[in-house]
């Protein structure tokens, strides 16, 4: 199997550290370097978590910026809202005092009455049930009378 890229070149780089550096030094080389790579990957991941702070402030400003702006446009629109109100208004003022009844289904002559709504039917009265016989009524043939159930309750102590 014959090795290709980047795995020949550590192969290469590894045979001459053992070379140069012997191997007796060689572990303690090799612990430096993983010490010096750690700190190397945590000073960009600090790097990182700044720069992506600053995006997302950078976002926050001009999410800050729209609102305001909205904020903005509503404050003109409540002005906008009040005046056409006023107007509405008074044209409605004005249709009434002509005689003239305007609704939100279109208008009506204000001197005709609006019609009335139709009365709900009446409930139909249902009958109450006949009234129990009565226990003076005498017992068909066969059957017998049985006394009624007495209740029993526990009397609870104190």
């Amino acid at each position: 199997m014959f090795l290709e890229g980047k795995s020949l070149e550590l192969l290469l780089a590894a045979i001459f550290a053992l070379v140069v550096v012997g191997p007796k030094d060689l572990p303690i080389l090799l612990r430096r370097l993983g010490k010096f790579m750690a700190k190397l990957r945590g000073m960009a991941a600090e790097f990182r978590a700044s720069f992506d702070e600053m995006a997302r402030q950078s976002e926050l400003d001009d999410l800050r910026k729209e609102v305001q702006a909205l904020r903005a446009v509503q404050l003109g629109d409540a002005a906008v809202h009040a005046e056409l109100n006023e107007t509405v208004t008074q044209i409605h003022q004005d249709l009434s005092n002509a005689g003239v009844h305007i609704d939100g289904a279109g208008y009506t002559p204000a001197l005709e009455p609006p019609a009335p709504e139709p009365a709900p039917a009446p409930k139909p009265r249902t009958r109450k049930p006949a009234a129990a016989k009565s226990a003076k009524a005498p017992a068909k043939a066969g059957a017998s009378r049985k006394a009624p159930a007495k209740s029993r309750s526990k009397a609870v102590k104190p």
